[in-house]
């Protein structure tokens, strides 16, 4: 079985990692997915899906039907990337998508359109292959991830898979692992204090102390940062915004953090009564490329799956069976408002999920990102052992014609 898979993979890495390099040359910022969603439902339609379908957040859905859909295992990345604030500081233009000794180059190499282009040839792996299916696949690619909010995400398993009658089991994201196993990461929040109050040197004042006192004057960190207050007045008061953005660690409660935060806010911006100080986690209105607009609160909670979980472990013995190497480990998220849509499918969705993928982390939103491209096939052939491992019928001295 593993031999098929792997003959296929080989047969088809050229044509995946054509595919990757034309979505990178493909821009396809947040909220902008349009052009990069057509390209991936063609691919979809021409490799064979028994569904291919796009829904009102802009999603891309491809299903290929097992014998049942009792079992069903999402495959999911996303095709938007973030914006490119300076091209002259990329030794390629990033939207060129330049192959170069063995390492294609572009924004969104590594995050995720590689991710990408594996999943979907994994899928065609498993077709071309001929190996039964007891459950079903799905692969999703998805829109508006890279705002850290998973909106496309959110509207694929609150109404996409729903309408199509299929729940999903498990989910494997293709975000950059390395070919590592992932099972988790931290969480961020962006949080509003706000501060009014009649005289406007109270205000001032208040929001001097509060930007130097909160965190010890620690402004830009990989775990906080405070933005420069933004000001304005209504009804006779004058009024302050503090954008603070923190990490949160997968032991601590969102409502506490917020508390917690408000209480130290207050004591510190208001010992006189003299300005009113409150803390809520930030919302605004983001519109999809399809139009459809979403009001969302700006908070992705850190998320975790059972290292020894049956998708853990089925995941492991399926890769190291396939004779892939198998290293086990969480993202480490060095920037903050980093992350994946794990904690939608985990916190959410009670999805137990892992990240398999053929990026590096560390290339994620990274002048000059890059992706290794024979890592596109091995992510491909490594994603389908492990989807077979969970809907797939096990087989003994099985063959095909394309053996022969």
């Amino acid at each position: 079985m593993y031999r098929l898979l792997q003959m296929h993979a080989s047969h088809l890495e050229e044509e995946m990692v054509s595919f990757a390099q034309k979505l990178v040359q493909t821009p396809s910022t947040s909220l902008n997915e349009a052009n990069a969603a057509k390209m991936i439902e063609n691919k979809m339609t021409q490799l064979g899906y028994d569904l291919v379908t796009r829904d009102n957040a802009g999603n891309v859905v491809g299903v290929i039907l097992g014998r049942s859909s009792d079992v069903v295992v999402v495959l999911n990345s996303h095709i938007d990337t973030v914006s490119v604030s300076d091209e002259s500081q990329w030794n390629h233009k990033p939207f060129e998508g330049i192959i170069k000794d063995g390492i294609l180059y572009g924004c969104g190499a590594a995050d995720c359109k590689s991710g990408i282009a594996a999943q979907i040839y994994a899928g065609a792996l498993l077709k071309r292959s001929l190996l039964p299916l007891e459950g079903t696949l799905v692969v999703a690619a998805t829109t508006a991830e890279e705002n850290g909010l998973s909106l496309g995400v959110k509207t694929l398993l609150s109404e996409t898979l729903p309408e199509l009658k299929l729940k999903p089991t498990y989910a494997i994201l293709g975000e950059p692992t390395t070919l590592g196993l992932y099972y988790g990461h931290d969480g961020w929040l962006d949080l509003d204090i706000r501060v009014s109050g009649m005289n406007p040197f109270h205000v001032d004042d208040a929001v001097q102390d509060i930007m130097n006192d909160l965190y010890n004057g620690k402004h830009n960190t990989s775990e906080i940062e405070i933005c420069e207050p933004s000001f304005g007045s209504s009804d006779g008061n004058r009024n302050a915004t503090i954008r603070v953005t923190r990490r949160l660690h997968e032991a601590e409660n969102v409502n506490d953090v917020v508390a917690q935060v408000g209480r130290l806010a207050s004591l510190i911006g208001q010992p006189s009564g003299a300005v009113a100080v409150d803390v809520a986690i930030a919302q605004e209105e983001q519109k999809l490329y399809t139009g459809s607009v979403k009001a969302v609160r700006k908070i992705a909670d850190a998320w975790s799956t059972d290292p020894f979980s049956k998708l853990v472990d089925r995941a492991r013995h399926a890769l190291t069976a396939a004779g892939c190497n198998v290293v086990a480990g969480k993202w480490k998220l060095s920037r903050l408002r980093m992350g994946t849509a794990g904690n939608v499918f985990v916190n959410e969705f009670n999805i137990p999920t892992i990240g398999y993928g053929p990026g590096n982390e560390e290339q994620a939103h990274a002048v000059n990102e890059s992706v290794v491209v024979d890592k596109i096939a091995r992510a491909s052939y490594g994603t389908a052992a492990i989807v077979h491992s969970c809907i797939g019928v096990p087989v003994f001295g099985w063959s095909s014609d394309d053996e022969i």
